[in-house]
């Protein structure tokens, strides 16, 4: 894919909501917020559906919205890296997370060409495509269309 191409798809897509979904350290997998409290989150688990609450206290969250991979210039969001995953996924569909370091590392060369290949490290780039994977089976990651980002920020206002 030619990097303006890729620039024109980025540049249409202005939102793949991640927001209300976590990684939570101690925890394995991807969880969706059901609701916030003072003392923690409820969450939702996205493997059996089964809601729990996490204290803060005792876990750590990472929110996948705030989540950049360190480029050369400067860093990117995982929803633009997830927005390419997505739109190359016919033509070059993502590796396993158990694949081998150089075959993990020639994919993610692949979708973000320019990684700092001294500051993201090969656990990074697993983790990247396991959620990916995992989301995508789950039905979770959609690209918004030009036409429906123009009608969800019109809404807004």
């Amino acid at each position: 894919m030619s990097s303006s191409f890729a620039e024109n798809i980025l540049q249409k897509i202005k939102k793949m909501n991640l927001e209300k979904f976590v990684v939570i350290g101690g925890m394995s997998g991807v969880f969706k917020i059901v609701a916030n409290r003072k003392d923690g989150l409820l969450i939702e688990s996205l493997e059996d559906g089964k809601t729990t609450f996490a204290a803060l206290r005792k876990h750590n969250f990472m929110p996948l919205d705030s989540i950049a991979i360190y480029t050369e210039e400067d860093s990117s969001p995982l929803k633009d890296i997830f927005a390419t995953m997505l739109t190359q996924l016919e033509t070059l569909p993502p590796v396993s997370d158990k694949a081998a370091a150089d075959e993990v590392k020639a994919y993610f060369a692949q979708i973000l060409p320019t990684y700092d290949r001294d500051r993201v490290h090969i656990n990074d780039m697993k983790k990247v495509v396991k959620w990916f994977k995992f989301l995508h089976a789950k039905g979770q990651l959609k690209l918004e269309e030009p036409k429906e980002i123009e009608e969800t920020e019109a809404a807004a206002e």
